[in-house]
């Protein structure tokens, strides 16, 4: 009998679904815990045949599944409770269990056993494309920017009342196309999604045709010859109180290289505001009105400007504490980095009673950074990661990628150089594990340009096939960091 289009298609998802639960089991049974994912607008849950009730009972606490019933299902083998609550079993082996269902829009959740999704650990769902941002502003016409209400974005699309459907698809949901139905309302249309701050690409599909938001002024290419609209869910919201008589109101700082004209503040009943996506960091800012500066007097958080002022301060993330033993007969120590412009008046560090130690917060990426012990440079005697060039104490924060070379057991030492380092050969110093030479870094989305140094030779990465020429003809090797 030969099978219809609408067969082949049900074949062809089927397959492709199996394949999907099989690699993830794969993984999933590596490890014997507990785990879900998502996949092609499904939640699948996999639970190990080995775990015990303690652990089974602290992964229903923890995610709130208490209506799944999970333990009576492994006691009794009775899948009742999943059934009612439109969860199926989709693997059962000597492995362990794999239950799934589709995925669920938000305003449309009301069981504890659905919201899990949206309750990974603290984390949001849908983590932000980021890559490397400082900071991220909204800027529509026609209509206010999205409103966030608990983390939860009202997405909006103006207009298109004759549409018979819409949706919405954007890097949030791996631009699944047919998991979001948007809702009609007597001006357009919505859909709620809950983000983490951040920076997101989206799109609208009116009756199957792909579109921007034609009120969004933020557009960017993937790279891929696609554009998209974005949308920051913002973290801070600037505000200055009074000045109700001045013409223009900035918002400027560190995350901005101090561009004084280019973030206006919006004009309010009490004064002036403006919200942003600020990334993990330590951020100094100040507010130019009407091109004079002052310092944000609601923030108690300050550091010296250089020029006898000060600049407000806020963080986001966690803090690193940076320590330097000894020299307790110094009168001040200063950090000085990357990170903060080489600013040599604006960290002072805490004296205690076996050194210098101070707090701060840092983002995702390779960082350098020195002491100024009374006005004499230091490198951080702690921290073997340093360059035998410039003399600066390298850290990384967050690394998203590890090189490795194999096949020199015998080297002396290996280090790694590149376009992310100012191709210092003296500063990544790779550790050998077994037979081969590691070293993890922080990379932006995008290409990167890089060797090996081993013992003060210059190498192409022989497990690389792709490199291309530099100016002395001896070629670099070449990686692309995909989002």
């Amino acid at each position: 009998m030969e099978m219809t289009r609408q067969g082949w298609k049900q074949l062809a998802r089927s397959m492709t679904i199996m394949v999907i639960i099989l690699l993830w089991l794969a993984n999933s049974h590596a490890q014997q815990v507990p785990s879900y994912s998502i996949k092609n607008g499904r939640m699948y849950i996999f639970v190990p045949k080995t775990i015990t009730i303690g652990a089974l009972d602290s992964f229903v606490t923890h995610f709130d599944l208490v209506d799944l019933d999970l333990r009576n299902f492994f006691k009794t083998n009775n899948p009742d409770s999943l059934g009612k609550l439109g969860w199926k079993i989709e693997v059962q082996n000597e492995k362990g269990v794999v239950i799934t269902k589709g995925f669920e829009p938000f305003e449309g959740i009301k069981s504890p056993a659905n919201k899990m999704i949206f309750q990974n650990r603290g984390r949001p769902l849908f983590p932000a494309v980021n890559n490397g941002l400082r900071y991220g502003v909204n800027r529509f016409k026609n209509k206010w920017p999205f409103t966030t209400t608990d983390s939860v974005v009202r997405f909006f699309l103006r207009n298109h009342k004759d549409a018979r459907q819409v949706r919405l698809a954007g890097s949030f949901n791996d631009w699944v196309p047919n998991q979001l139905s948007m809702q009609k309302t007597d001006s357009g249309w919505i859909y709620h999604v809950k983000l983490g701050p951040g920076k997101y690409w989206y799109k609208f599909i009116v009756d199957g045709h792909w579109i921007t938001d034609p009120d969004n002024q933020v557009a960017e290419n993937d790279g891929f010859g696609n554009t998209n609209s974005i949308f920051f869910r913002t973290n801070i919201s600037f505000s200055l109180p009074g000045f109700q008589s001045a013409k223009k109101v900035f918002v400027t700082g560190s995350f901005n290289n101090w561009k004084p004209n280019e973030l206006a503040m919006r004009k309010t009943e009490p004064g002036w505001e403006l919200p942003l996506y600020l990334a993990d960091g330590t951020h100094t800012y100040k507010f130019v009105v009407d091109g004079r500066w002052y310092h944000d007097e609601k923030n108690p958080e300050k550091l010296p400007d250089g020029n006898g002022a000060f600049n407000s301060v806020i963080r986001f993330g966690n803090p690193v504490l940076f320590k330097l033993p000894g020299y307790t007969n110094a009168q001040q120590v200063v950090l000085v980095g990357s990170f903060n412009g080489w600013r040599e008046d604006e960290l002072k560090m805490t004296k205690t009673s076996t050194g210098w130690e101070l707090p701060y917060a840092l983002g995702s990426g390779n960082h350098e950074y020195k002491f100024k012990v009374d006005g004499k440079w230091v490198s951080d005697p702690a921290n073997p990661l340093f360059s035998a060039v410039s003399g600066n104490s390298y850290l990384v924060v967050n690394p998203n990628y590890t090189f490795r070379l194999k096949g020199f057991e015998n080297a002396k030492e290996v280090f790694l150089a590149g376009n992310f380092n100012n191709w210092d050969p003296k500063a990544y110093a790779m550790k050998k594990q077994g037979n081969e030479w590691v070293f993890p870094v922080n990379l932006s989305v995008g290409k990167h340009l890089y060797k090996f140094v081993v013992d003060e030779k210059w190498i192409i990465d022989p497990g690389n096939k792709l490199w291309e020429q530099n100016e002395h003809g001896t070629g670099n090797s070449v990686l692309w960091i995909e989002q």
